[in-house]
This record gives C-alpha cells, sequence and structure tokens, in this order.
C-alpha cells in the first residue's frame, strides 16, 4: 500500500513571511497601501525597470483595471490566445469587449504571432499575449503587427506565469503598456490570493490609481498633489491588505533563492525524462533560446486524452497529484458565442486533452521528484 504523498502544490514559508505579518499586524496600518505595500512596489519597479506597480487584490482585478483603462466601447474587440484561465478574457469581456480567440502554438503553447494579422479589424483596440508557463511570447512579432496597424492597438501582458523571466534580455511584463500579475498560492511568489498591475505607460499612471482607488483621488490627496479627494472616475476596491503585502514581500526578498530552487526541479525532471519522452512519443516543454523562463511549471504532452486520463489516475494512485490545464475557451458555453468557426483552433483541441503537469512547487525535493519519476518509468498504457 503506497504511504508517499506528493502534491501537486504546497505553499510554503521561504523567508520572513511570518515576522513581517505580524509586524504587520502590530502596526497601525494594516489596509491597503501600507508600509510593506510599498516596499513590494519598490521592489518590483528597481528589478523589472517598471514605471509604476500597484498591487491588487488579484490578477484577475489587475486584468479589470486593464479593460477600465482601456475605455472600451460597445463592438471593441481584444485579441486573446484560445488556451487561457477565463480570468484573462472575463476581465475584459466584463467592461463590455468582444473576446476574439487566436490558436497556439504547437511548440510553446503561446499565441500563434503568425495568426495575429488575420483577426485584426478595425474594431481592434488591444492584443493580450499570456506568456504560458512563464515562456515569453514571441513579443518582437506582436510588437511589430501592433505598431504596423493603421489604427494604435494596446500591448496588455498577461505575465501571471512570468515574473523574472525575459524575452531577449528583457523581462516579461515591460513589453505592453501594461501587464498583470499573479500571486496566487499556485504561483512562484505568493501571498494567497494577490496580484499586480506593472504599468510602463506613464499616461496610465494616474487613472490607474484613481481606478484602483474606488474611483476617488486619494492617491494624489495623499502625495499633497490636491488639498482633498472624492469621486473623479469609475473604479472599485482593488487594494490588498498590507497584512498580504507583508507576506508577499516576505517571498520576494527571497526570490533568487526561489527562483534557483525551481529551475533545479525543472531541469531534474527535463533530464529524467528527455529519454523516456522520446520512445514514449510524449513532449516535453519547449524553450527557445533566446528566452529565459520564469520556471513556473513542468508539464508533459501525452498522445492521446485516454492515456492522459489512465496516467494521471495511475500516478494519483500512487500518491502523486498532477492536473491537466486549461478547456478551450472556445469550446465553452460562454466562448461559443465569440467563434464563427470552432475548428479554427486544431492546436489547442489536441494540448487541452493532452497535457499533464507534474507537482511543482517551492517544497518538492530530490527525493520527491526521484518517487515522481520512478513512477512514470512504469507507467504503461
Amino acid at each position: 500500500m503506497n504511504n508517499k504523498n506528493i502534491d501537486f502544490n504546497n505553499p510554503v514559508v521561504m523567508g520572513n513571511e511570518i515576522n513581517y505579518v505580524i509586524e504587520s499586524i502590530n502596526s497601525v496600518h494594516i489596509s491597503g497601501d501600507g508600509p510593506f505595500t510599498k516596499k513590494v512596489h519598490s521592489l518590483l519597479e528597481k528589478e523589472i525597470g517598471v514605471s509604476k506597480v500597484l498591487l491588487t487584490t488579484s490578477c484577475t482585478h489587475a486584468l479589470e483595471m486593464m479593460a477600465i483603462l482601456l475605455r472600451l466601447k460597445p463592438g471593441d474587440e481584444v485579441i486573446f490566445p484560445d488556451f487561457t484561465f477565463v480570468s484573462t478574457v472575463n476581465a475584459f469581456v466584463l467592461h463590455g469587449a468582444k473576446p476574439v480567440f487566436v490558436d497556439v502554438r504547437p511548440d510553446t503553447l503561446n499565441i500563434n504571432e503568425k495568426k495575429l494579422e488575420s483577426v485584426i479589424s478595425s474594431k481592434t483596440r488591444a492584443v493580450v499575449p499570456v506568456h504560458y508557463a512563464g515562456v515569453a511570447c514571441e513579443m518582437d512579432f506582436i510588437s511589430e503587427i501592433t505598431n504596423n496597424s493603421k489604427k494604435k492597438i494596446a500591448i496588455f501582458e498577461d505575465n501571471a506565469h512570468g515574473l523574472f523571466g525575459k524575452y531577449k534580455g528583457k523581462y516579461l511584463g515591460t513589453f505592453g503598456d501594461l501587464a498583470a500579475q499573479s500571486f496566487h498560492e499556485t504561483k512562484n511568489f505568493s501571498c494567497g490570493e494577490g496580484g499586480a498591475l506593472l504599468i510602463n505607460n506613464n499616461l496610465f499612471i494616474e487613472r490607474a490609481e484613481i481606478i484602483r482607488e474606488k474611483g476617488t483621488n486619494r492617491s494624489l490627496f495623499f502625495r499633497g498633489q490636491v488639498d482633498k479627494y472624492s469621486w473623479v472616475d469609475i473604479g472599485s476596491s482593488y487594494l490588498p491588505s498590507d497584512i498580504l503585502a507583508a507576506y508577499l514581500y516576505g517571498q520576494l526578498e527571497q526570490r533568487e533563492k526561489i527562483q534557483n530552487h525551481r529551475m533545479n526541479i525543472w531541469n531534474y525532471y527535463y533530464d529524467g525524462l528527455k529519454d523516456w519522452s522520446y520512445k514514449k512519443g510524449f513532449q516535453l516543454p519547449k524553450v527557445p533560446f533566446y528566452c529565459e523562463q520564469a520556471y513556473h511549471m513542468f508539464y508533459l504532452l501525452l498522445p492521446n486524452l485516454k492515456i492522459r486520463q489512465k496516467f494521471i489516475q495511475y500516478l494519483r494512485e500512487n500518491g502523486i497529484y498532477c492536473v491537466f490545464h486549461y478547456l478551450p475557451l472556445h469550446k465553452s458555453k460562454m466562448g461559443r458565442n465569440y467563434v464563427d468557426n470552432p475548428k479554427n483552433f486544431p492546436i489547442t483541441d489536441r494540448v487541452s486533452n493532452q497535457i499533464v503537469r507534474l507537482p511543482f512547487h517551492n517544497a518538492l525535493t530530490k527525493v520527491d521528484i526521484d518517487y515522481v519519476l520512478e513512477n512514470i518509468y512504469r507507467f504503461n498504457y
């Protein structure tokens, strides 16, 4: 009887998270934009090189702020990969956008940049590339297409997987006007639930602060730029508690340790599976040489859905918890409302039936991975 248990995810304390949470609780400011929030903002702005960072209660809320900042009008279109989490699209649909889906590449599973031009129309307002698994989309190509468009098309990056990843030496989250980050418990750096809006275009800063502060110019008031604050725009309460920021700051302080550990996990999986996968006909993740990935996940693409189901069940019977990932958005109840031809997404359809994500978290040890690999080697179909 198996008594080993390898969790798919296990959020763990990596440094001073608990001490900082206690420090925050004992302070006089535990609501939004307290001392630890400011520390996180400063750390990320300096490390990544963005004009402004604003912590949010989730990545979804950062995406919603993007949609509000876009000033969408009825009929406006926003382009997304078909293979992504529903929040990426829902945040824009919620504020009036018509989503346009694009199939993904068979190698990186990112949006297929070569299919972008064919779906751009006079109503296109933005492209939202998602850096799947923390591996960069082809940002040069995407930027060239949007820049050459007759009408200004914004690039808003969904960088939920990609913090500290790079494309051709430049950090992900710095290519678009705006980018969204996630600090959900499944991400490399977590505060349980949380996110951030990264602002590269300074024209968005003042209004983003207003939207985040319930539509008021409260941030300007606290900086002494206005003598009183009031309701000046639409908005909501997107500020996380400073207690959450305290925990996150403790995680981000350990960013080098965390990223090195995750790199070692990824490489250990890859080295242990490359020969086996070739013989079995399974596909491993592919990372272009000019991309420095964020080491967010490790996945396999199995030959078909039936084998994928058997594989997941077999590993779970041996105490190893792995999962599949997104279902195609064009096949969802909501997504079908926006798709004319469901046959335009063959790669997404195939990948969604094949993908398996292996356990990957900051507490994973070499012994754990060896156990996972030993069981994978024994899998027969």
